[in-house]
């Protein structure tokens, strides 16, 4: 006998219930520990901080002395390529000793310049253990564009600025007088005009900063932009040692254009 039927008649058979389904718990935001906010951070007392500070700095010098030293020994090259911009003048040592003191100059920005990877060495070395991770991750963007913006400026000088300004100076009194130059007047000149240059193409690097920790946003940048076409005229007449309008003219759009690639990579860094 088949087993019996205990289910009343006429009554429907009710679907199962869907299972419950239990949400895990959102995952909440724990803060970092100190080593995990400072992961660099090694204690140390403010003598010993100021102890590798002058360590460092002190390294830092002998590396531009070295730098220096050498160039110093190369310093003719270094100054007949210097000279190429101007072409057919011809230059006068106006008093003893004064290719002496400008050799010595000339070697001192070019060692400068040669040991300025080392020193940024040791001043990030200094300063990274100190900063947070996130703040850590800026420094390798914003130390390598501001080496390659250095030299992009001193390259943008050196095509562009020193060229023009020596042709203006050049071709504004040709028909008046002979032109007779100091070798020092002119190197000053010329290096004066490079290292202006390439301190104003730091622009886009102090931007992003500024950015990165919240002090400006990319929107304020560009809405004041009727403001930056008037300061960078004045930084043109201001960095450029000549005061000719063609070179103002060209140190003050390359200002506004790198203020412009500045408000781009702020506006990156906001997103990021």
């Amino acid at each position: 006998m088949s087993e019996r039927d205990t289910r009343p008649e006429g009554n429907t058979v009710l679907p199962a219930p869907a299972p419950i389904r239990i949400e895990p718990p959102e995952a909440v935001d724990t803060p970092l520990t100190p080593d995990e906010e400072f992961p660099g951070e090694v204690e140390m007392t403010l003598v010993d901080h100021l102890e590798e500070l002058r360590r460092r700095i002190l390294r830092g010098l002998l590396a531009v002395v070295i730098g220096a030293g050498g160039c110093l020994l190369l310093v003719k090259p270094l100054v007949r390529l210097l000279e190429v911009p101007a072409k057919g003048i011809h230059f006068l040592q106006l008093a003893p000793g004064e290719f002496l003191f400008v050799s010595i100059k000339v070697a001192g920005y070019t060692g400068l310049i040669l040991a300025l990877p080392y020193v940024l060495y040791e001043g990030l070395a200094f300063v990274l253990p100190g900063l947070t991770r996130r703040e850590q991750r800026l420094v390798a963007p914003a130390v390598g564009g501001s080496a390659v913006l250095f030299m992009a400026g001193l390259a943008f000088a050196w095509w562009a600025l020193v060229p023009a300004a020596l042709n203006f100076l050049v071709s504004y009194g040709a028909d008046v007088v002979e032109p007779l130059w100091s070798i020092e007047r002119y190197l000053d000149f010329v290096l004066l005009l490079m290292v202006a240059t390439a301190l104003a193409f730091q622009l886009p690097v102090l931007q992003m900063l500024l950015a990165a920790l919240g002090v400006v946003k990319a929107q304020t940048m560009l809405g004041a932009w009727r403001f930056v076409v008037v300061a960078s005229a004045l930084a043109g007449a201001v960095l450029t040692p000549s005061t000719d309008p063609v070179t103002m003219l060209l140190l003050s759009g390359a200002i506004t254009a790198l203020y412009l690639v500045g408000v781009g990579l702020a506006r990156v860094v906001q997103r990021a």
